[in-house]
């Protein structure tokens, strides 16, 4: 019988002392309402990131803004006694300001984004991160400025990687004459994927984080192509949609969120689903953008 585990999606390096699982998760989903506010059973959400672990996971996505901080509570607690803590990888974001449910504002104010590193680390009961994205470019001041204040946290040794969020290929150019970029995080589904950002980060040796990987809409619906597929390979559309990104690229690692164990399963399980050409081929061909 086929082990559920991570580490059966393959692994990704992003160093010489970090090599992670190609299947995280993200915590997002441990939070009220409109990711504000605190989880309706926190105990439940420790239970879920210590399951995670369980299933090999090692790499674990999250936010300051979830919540906000709440979700890095609950990631904090359920990492707290693991036995391999210092095998664990987090990836961070800071840049985003919350007014309330479904509210996001971005600031990228160099003393603002220095401020929400030191408070997360604090949070999440670490002396550095492992890495850290700018979750959104804010207009307002030069990507010079807001990636440049992350480069000037990593020279103190408080990020050892740097990444952004919701970019342009010519954004990470730029933002690339400032710091070593290693990380690209953007909206990317079977659904809904431009290609550009991903070749161009596997080009530069940088990680491709999908976020709302699983956002596949009406192509799970019954009688729709992923569906059928599904069938086929006697899985959930879900399990089809991760093993399309796993194949997508080695570079690729996909952080589905959930709070549930079961769900929680079911994502991981898709590191055992191996795509035919010809499937994924067209399953690539599906997508809107």
């Amino acid at each position: 019988m086929t082990t559920i585990n991570a580490a059966n999606a393959g692994t990704y390096a992003f160093d010489d002392q970090f090599k992670v699982n190609r299947m995280g998760y993200g915590v997002m989903q441990l939070t009220g309402p409109g990711t504000w506010g605190p989880y309706a059973d926190p105990e439940n959400g420790v239970k879920v990131v210590k399951k995670a672990l369980e299933y090999g996971v090692n790499f674990f996505d999250t936010a300051d803004s979830y919540g906000p901080w709440f979700a890095d509570r609950y990631l904090a607690a359920g990492l707290k006694d693991a036995a391999n803590r210092d095998q664990i990888f987090i990836s961070d974001k800071v840049g985003q300001t919350r007014q309330g449910p479904n509210v996001w504002t971005p600031l990228g104010e160099p003393r603002y984004l220095r401020q929400q590193v030191e408070v997360s680390m604090m949070t999440l009961g670490i002396d550095h991160e492992d890495l850290v994205f700018l979750h959104r470019i804010d207009p307002h001041y030069s990507i010079a400025d807001q990636v440049g204040e992350l480069k000037k946290l990593q020279d103190e040794g408080k990020i050892k990687h740097i990444g952004l969020s919701q970019v342009t290929v010519d954004q990470i150019k730029e933002a690339q004459q400032v710091a070593k970029i290693d990380a690209i995080e953007n909206l990317y589904n079977v659904a809904n994927h431009g290609d550009d950002v991903v070749d161009y980060a596997a080009s530069q040796k940088m990680a491709f984080l999908p976020w709302f990987p699983l956002a596949t809409g009406e192509l799970a619906q019954a009688g729709s192509v992923l569906s059928t597929m599904a069938q086929k390979y006697q899985v959930s559309p879900a399990q089809i949609a991760l093993a399309w990104l796993l194949k997508r690229s080695d570079n690729i690692i996909p952080i589905p969120g959930t709070s549930s164990i079961e769900h929680l399963r079911d994502n991981v399980a898709a590191a055992n689903v191996d795509l035919t050409t010809a499937d994924f081929n067209g399953l690539s061909q599906l997508s809107v953008k």
